[in-house]
């Protein structure tokens, strides 16, 4: 019997490795719907000769397979300067040309300090500008919250409300938020608060959702599984085998619409069957009733 994810499932291809027809298909017996792949660099995207030749590749590759592509923004670029603008552009074209409906990005990744609201204003001008080549190209921009890697300070990209602020600004149908579940536990353990109350807010903006576990905020140091590094923070493990509470997140994914990607780093990621199995009954799950007296 379906429940109901049977088209909204997909897996990230890791960064740098190359989405060849082999690695697709993969992923499309496993059961997965969708691909997530990373974009070529900005040097390439800001040269139209060169997207041209990647995208052709990739293309050829995605025809193989009934899989639907998203495509990830390289982590560094950053809208607002005549540079990172021009490769933008070359990534909404980029994706449009291979067939992606949405394009992944790291806005707001910047520290809240007085020193970055020049630079913001200038990347919110350059989205807003964007988002009318994105509704042209039908390419939905999805603004990811993140998390530190290791522990540091906090950006405000790590705020999904940030981010639902952002996108009301910019006020278009092709911009939302791609909802990290991952990079949220992290941050709501920071915060000290439940995942729920830091991530319902920005429910109403989330376009997609990017799905892997973690440890936390890690505050008890006395534990470190094996083959972890003790300190890293955001590392992408496969969900259940960290301490991401999912009975409890599970029911406002499910009952949202849109696409799952699973971001699992390879020394982490078992076979995509068993991935692709283990999300699927974790999605299923439920939190145990509170009960009282």
């Amino acid at each position: 019997m379906s429940d109901g994810l049977d088209n909204r499932l997909g897996l990230a291809v890791p960064n740098e490795w190359w989405p060849g027809s082999p690695l697709m298909k993969s992923y499309e017996a496993a059961g997965f719907a969708l691909i997530q792949l990373p974009s070529p660099p900005p040097s390439v995207l800001a040269d139209a000769r060169q997207l041209g030749r990647h995208a052709a590749a990739t293309r050829a590759a995605l025809d193989t397979t009934d899989l639907a592509p998203v495509v990830h923004a390289p982590g560094p670029l950053l809208a607002g300067t005549p540079t990172d603008d021009t490769a933008f552009e070359g990534l909404l074209a980029y994706a449009a040309e291979i067939g992606a409906g949405h394009v992944v990005y790291h806005a707001h990744a910047l520290p809240d300090h007085a020193s970055s609201e020049d630079r913001l204003l200038a990347e919110t001008r350059s989205l807003a500008r964007h988002a009318a080549l994105a509704e042209r190209l039908e390419v939905t921009i999805a603004v990811e919250n993140l998390a530190p890697v290791f522990p540091g300070p906090e950006r405000l990209s790590d705020t999904p409300l940030t981010l639902r602020g952002l996108v009301q600004r910019i006020d278009s149908p092709r911009v939302g938020i791609c909802l990290d579940l991952g990079h949220a536990h992290v941050i709501a353990e920071l915060k000290h608060t439940a995942l729920e109350h830091l991530i319902t807010p920005a429910l109403d903006s989330v376009v997609l959702f990017h799905l892997h576990d973690n440890l936390g905020a890690r505050w008890d140091r006395s534990s470190n599984p094996a083959g972890l590094d003790p300190l890293r923070l955001d590392l992408h493990l496969a969900p259940g085998r960290g301490t991401l509470p999912w009975a409890e997140v599970a029911p406002t994914i499910t009952d949202h619409t849109a696409p799952l990607l699973l971001e699992v780093h390879p020394p982490n990621r078992p076979p995509p069957d068993e991935l692709l199995a283990t999300t699927r009954e974790l999605l299923a799950s439920e939190a145990a009733p509170v009960t009282t007296g």
